[in-house]
């Protein structure tokens, strides 16, 4: 169905393409790539993400997402009916990454948002195209079979054959 979906969209005159660079891997940084492709392709856009450097790992079979609230000052959690800022210092202490993440994923599981597993899942059933850094596979030396099935290994060339064309361009 997907697929019929796909086909007709590509041949309306309102067609409509997007690329992301998927920069980095950490829990909070995973989730907006993943949302805005999703919620592109329902829309009948068509999507390649580009996994590069510290954002390729989101494509390993296994993810083991952290949090790290190191450098995020931003970074507000809602507690005791409030939203507590978390100094930068803290982020400096051995266990606090592990705490923080613990709370985001609690936090997620408590409101019913979507896991990063199961919004890469619907990137797959949605014909998003993924696309692995094929330098960062080599430089990091991780293997593909290591990865999720389904993907493309290309370069800079191979993201900006799509970039060139694309209506939308995220860096993120």
């Amino acid at each position: 169905m997907a697929e019929a979906a796909t086909a007709s969209h590509a041949n309306s005159p309102n067609a409509k393409s997007m690329s992301i660079i998927v920069t980095k891997g950490s829990l909070d940084w995973a989730y907006p790539p993943f949302i805005l492709a999703t919620t592109a392709a329902a829309m009948g856009v068509d999507v390649t993400m580009f996994f590069t450097f510290y954002g390729l790992p989101l494509l390993l079979k296994k993810l083991d997402l952290q949090v790290t609230p190191l450098g995020n000052a931003a970074m507000k959690m809602p507690l005791m009916g409030m939203h507590m800022t978390m100094p930068n210092i803290v982020g400096m202490i051995p266990g606090v990454d592990a705490a923080a993440t613990r709370m985001m994923k609690n936090l997620i599981k408590k409101k019913g948002v979507a896991s990063i597993e199961e919004l890469r899942e619907a990137a797959v059933e949605s014909d998003v195209k993924m696309v692995a850094c094929q330098m960062t596979l080599d430089l990091f030396e991780y293997d593909v079979k290591d990865m999720i099935p389904g993907i493309t290994l290309g370069g800079a060339a191979t993201y900006m054959a799509d970039a060139l064309k694309s209506d939308i361009n995220l860096f993120i």
